[in-house]
This record gives C-alpha cells, structure tokens and sequence, in this order.
C-alpha cells in the first residue's frame, strides 16, 4: 500500500488530482496504521496526495473552473 500510495501521488501531480490525490493519502495513513516496513514511502505517498490537492486547489482558484488545463 505505501508503494502504490506513492505511485497514486506522483501520477495524481500530473491527471486526475482530484481522484488520485485522497486514494493516495487514504493508502498512506492505512499502510502507517499497520506498520509498514516502507515507511519512508508511505511519507512520501502522503506528501504528494497532499501536494496533490494543494495544486489542484491553486489550479481552481487561478482558473475558477474544478477542470483545469494546461493549455489555458
């Protein structure tokens, strides 16, 4: 779970914030609950299902939109 949580995250940078970025923080926090051997994974899963949702809330208030391009 802290792998995938990770993965989540970094994909969830780029597409699908919104989706990607709280699966990431929920599998981060399970895998720390249960006292995963890759903890420092997990952390990183949780920073980026973070960061995740930081940039999508700064995408929103730049454009008005819940979408958001890159394009413009």
């Amino acid at each position: 779970m802290a792998v995938a949580s990770f993965v989540l995250g970094l994909i969830g940078l780029l597409v699908l914030n919104v989706l990607l970025g709280p699966i990431a923080i929920v599998l981060a926090g399970l895998s720390l609950w249960r006292g995963t051997a890759r903890r420092g994974r997990a952390l990183l899963g949780l920073g980026l299902g973070v960061a995740d949702l930081v940039v999508l809330a700064a995408l929103v208030a730049a454009d008005g939109t819940l979408s958001w391009s890159i394009a413009g």
